[in-house]
C-alpha cells in the first residue's frame, strides 16, 4: 500500500469503528443492566465518538485481517480497545492529572460536563470495554475471549498504561530528571503497552501461532515507541489548531521526554529507526503486511 492511499484506508476503518461504537453506546440497556443514565451515557459518547484517528482499533483490525479474519466480532473487540484508550484520555485530562481543557479540538469531558461525571464516564468506558470483550457476540471461543481480556488488562493496568501514568506523575516531582532508560520504560507503559496489544490482539483474535503473535507484538512495541517520540516532537513544535489540544506543555510541567534529552534532530532519527524496526518485525508476512507497514511509516510522519 502506498503512503498516499493509507489515509483513506485509515479513514474507512475509522468510520466502521465509529459506527460500531455508536451502536454499542446506545441508550437501550443490555440484559443484566438496570438502566443507562442519560447524562453518564452522554458523557461516555462525548468522549468516545467524533474524534481521533482510531489508530489502536485500526491496528487490531488490520492485524486480524492479516490472517484472513474480519467482520463484526473483530470490530467489537477493536472498539473495546478504543474505549480503554478513550477512558484514559478522559482521566488524563482531569485537573488532578494533566489538567487540560482541550482534546480533539473540543472541550475536554470534565469541561463539557463536570469532573465527577467525567470520572464516571472514564470508569464506564473502561468497564464496558471488558463487557464487550467478554461477550460471546465478540468471539464464539471463550478461550480466545479470555486471552483478549487478559491481554487488554495487562496492557491497561498496573504494569501497563495506569502504571505508566503514575510514573509520569512521579517524574513531575522528581529531584532529578529521568534518564533515557527511565523515560523509555515510562513511555512503553503509558503509551506503548496499549499500542502493542492493539497489534497483537488481532493475532490473538485470529488464533494465530505464538511466533506470529510475537512478531506482531514486536511490531507494536516498536511502533508504540515511535508514536510517543513523534507525539513529543509535535508537542515541542506542533500547532495547537492542527493538534486539537494544548502543545508545549511537557516542558512546562517538567515532564521527561526523549526530545528533551536527545534534542529534536536525534529524536527524529530515533523515531524513524523505531518505525523501520516495526516494519522489519513484519518481514515474515511479506506483502500481506503492507497496510501495517504503511501504518508504521504514517506513525513516524504524522503531523497531528
Amino acid at each position: 500500500m502506498s503512503d498516499q492511499h493509507f489515509p483513506a484506508r485509515l479513514a474507512d476503518v475509522g468510520a466502521q469503528v465509529e459506527a460500531t461504537l455508536e451502536r454499542l453506546l446506545d441508550a437501550q440497556p443490555l440484559p443484566g443492566e438496570v438502566a443507562r443514565p442519560q447524562r453518564l451515557l452522554a458523557a461516555m459518547r462525548y468522549a468516545a465518538l467524533n474524534g481521533g484517528k482510531r489508530l489502536r482499533p485500526f491496528l487490531f483490525i488490520e492485524s486480524a485481517r492479516l490472517f484472513g479474519v474480519e467482520g463484526a466480532g473483530v470490530l467489537r473487540a477493536a472498539c473495546a480497545v478504543e474505549m480503554v484508550h478513550c477512558y484514559s484520555l478522559v482521566h488524563d485530562d482531569l485537573p488532578a492529572m494533566d489538567d487540560d481543557d482541550l482534546r480533539r479540538g473540543k472541550p475536554t469531558a470534565h469541561k463539557a460536563f463536570d469532573e465527577a461525571t467525567a470520572i464516571l464516564a472514564g470508569d464506564g468506558l473502561l468497564t464496558f470495554a471488558f463487557d464487550v470483550m467478554a461477550d460471546a457476540a465478540t468471539h464464539p471461543d471463550p478461550r480466545i475471549r479470555c486471552d483478549l481480556a487478559l491481554g487488554l488488562a495487562r496492557a491497561s493496568g498496573l504494569g501497563g498504561m495506569a502504571g505508566g501514568q503514575q510514573l509520569d506523575l512521579d517524574a513531575e516531582h522528581a529531584a532529578a530528571p529521568l534518564d533515557h532508560a527511565a523515560i523509555a520504560q515510562l513511555q512503553s507503559m503509558k503509551t506503548g503497552a496499549l499500542l502493542r496489544f492493539s497489534a497483537e490482539g488481532g493475532a490473538i483474535f485470529a488464533d494465530a501461532s505464538d511466533s506470529d503473535r510475537n512478531a506482531l507484538a514486536d511490531y507494536g512495541r516498536a511502533l508504540g515507541a515511535a508514536f510517543q517520540i513523534a507525539d513529543d516532537i509535535l508537542d515541542a513544535e506542533g500547532d495547537e489548531a492542527a493538534m486539537g489540544k494544548r502543545v508545549a506543555k511537557d516542558a512546562g510541567r517538567n515532564k521527561g521526554t526523549l526530545v528533551g534529552i536527545l534534542g529534536l534532530e536525534a529524536a527524529r532519527s530515533l523515531r524513524d529507526e523505531l518505525a523501520e524496526e516495526a516494519v522489519n518485525a513484519l518481514a515474515r508476512f511479506g506483502d500481506k503486511a503492507d497496510v501495517l507497514i504503511a501504518a508504521a511509516r504514517f506513525t513516524a510522519s504524522r503531523a497531528s
